[in-house]
């Protein structure tokens, strides 16, 4: 017999919005264009190729781990839609494009910052995860704003 004590108890449907958003804010990601086959990576020296690369994995990482926050939550991880493909980064160069990443990477950064206002002091995983999520983005805009600043100068 199943209690309601041994039952998940369902998470507000704000944090399932709000979760679902920030997985649509990843899965949307300019960063998901960065594979390996992406000619910026092939093109990019050692010290810009390797941080960028982890980011990508590191955005596919943040995604599933949403996607899996939001079913252990209760919610069904449903994205309210996903951007076509952006053409027009095939001509760009990495020095135009990395500007772009790091604004993509602040906006990121503002999107988590506001559902963790928006949820409040609420469930500790939720918390956590987030916060753990807006660690890793801040270190990917440093790392992001040095790169820029270095290609400029070039």
């Amino acid at each position: 017999m199943v209690t309601s004590a041994t039952m998940p108890q369902s998470a507000p449907v704000a944090v399932i919005d709000a979760l679902n958003g920030l997985l649509e804010a990843e899965l949307n990601s300019v960063f998901r264009f960065m594979d390996e086959g992406s000619p910026y990576l092939s093109r990019a020296t050692v010290e810009v190729k390797r941080p960028l690369e982890a980011m990508v994995q590191t955005n596919h990482r943040h995604a599933a781990e949403l996607a899996d926050l939001i079913e252990s939550l209760g919610g069904y991880p449903v994205p309210r839609s996903v951007r076509p493909e952006e053409q027009y980064l095939a001509f760009l160069s990495l020095k135009f494009l990395l500007p772009k990443l790091a604004n993509e990477k602040q906006f990121t950064i503002e999107r988590y910052e506001n559902a963790l206002g928006a949820i409040g002091n609420g469930r500790p995983e939720v918390i956590d995860l987030l916060r753990a999520h807006i660690a890793t983005h801040r270190r990917d805009l440093d790392v992001l704003n040095r790169a820029a600043i270095d290609a400029a100068r070039k």
